[in-house]
């Protein structure tokens, strides 16, 4: 995989620079959070919450609070990967464009990434369906634990959302808490795009647009199942643009892609990395140096 020229092209592709990276869950499973769909996804035992289930059952809501308080934990602890790091490397060196993401963990950013787009929004912040005020998933843990002096469970299965698995007895007495902003009391729910919700047109655009100016789509840790990020592809496809894919197993884009990888994305990575030139550097970065 690391040798011949497939890799090859590859590695020309991404010198050539305005690399835009769509990344997928695949590539946080080596900081040890599952995906929905490789050989992590296959051992969950719950499916993921939908938004129509969310909004429409105050059960479902504290089935849901109950399981992110510990899972969400779990996800907090979660460091980057050399996966992360390589493209926090990248895109120091001037050679990416952006990066789409599709997870909510926020790596990317922790390993140094600047430029982000998280298309499924993060799990770190919360928001108010009512006020729409938005906080920090720090405070909201404050206050549920307040609400649950006494309340504890065991994780056994954790998803990529940070929904923990746990028996109904467990939830059953689970205190959540409302919006607490001057007189709101609304509900309160990640700032996450929930499975049946839509991302944000505007999010939506802005992705578009930087797919349309990349010299590359790079996919990374992604099946590309869902057409949420499996548009990008298309788009990309469509205009002539080189999409390469890094994955474990087999994605729905492969068909539209020049070149496809089956493999673990942290050395994959890293071996990309080392066999560029020295990457470029941005002006800033030059310019402070002098």
């Amino acid at each position: 995989m690391f040798t011949g020229p497939r890799f090859r092209v590859l590695v020309d592709l991404v010198a050539d620079g305005d690399v835009v990276i769509l990344s997928g869950a695949g590539l946080s499973t080596e900081s040890g959070i599952p995906d929905y769909r490789g050989e992590t996804g296959r051992k969950r035992r719950a499916e993921p919450m939908t938004y129509q289930t969310f909004v429409g059952s105050a059960a479902a809501r504290r089935r849901y609070w109950a399981r992110s308080h510990l899972g969400w934990r779990e996800i907090d602890r979660a460091r980057p990967n050399a996966g992360h790091r390589a493209v926090a490397e990248l895109e120091a060196g001037g050679l990416v464009a952006g990066i789409i993401t599709q997870n909510v963990d926020g790596l990317h950013q922790a390993a140094g990434a600047r430029q982000v787009i998280e298309l499924h929004g993060a799990l770190d912040r919360v928001r108010c369906l009512s006020c729409g005020e938005r906080t920090s998933r720090q405070w909201l843990d404050q206050r549920l634990r307040a609400a649950n002096p006494r309340w504890h469970a065991r994780i056994d299965v954790i998803n990529p959302d940070g929904d923990a698995v746990l028996a109904d007895d467990q939830v059953e007495g689970f205190n959540i808490v409302n919006c607490d902003a001057d007189g709101c009391g609304g509900v309160l729910k990640p700032d996450v795009v929930f499975f049946g919700e839509n991302v944000p047109r505007p999010r939506v655009e802005e992705c578009y647009e930087l797919v349309e100016r990349a010299g590359m789509l790079l996919v990374l840790g992604s099946s590309l199942t869902v057409m949420s990020g499996y548009r990008f592809v298309r788009h990309a496809a469509e205009r002539g643009i080189p999409v390469a894919i890094i994955n474990r197993g087999p994605t729905r884009g492969d068909a539209q892609a020049l070149l496809t990888f089956d493999g673990p994305l942290g050395s994959t990575l890293t071996r990309l990395v080392s066999r560029l030139e020295p990457p470029r550097r941005r002006p800033s970065d030059s310019s402070a140096s002098t």
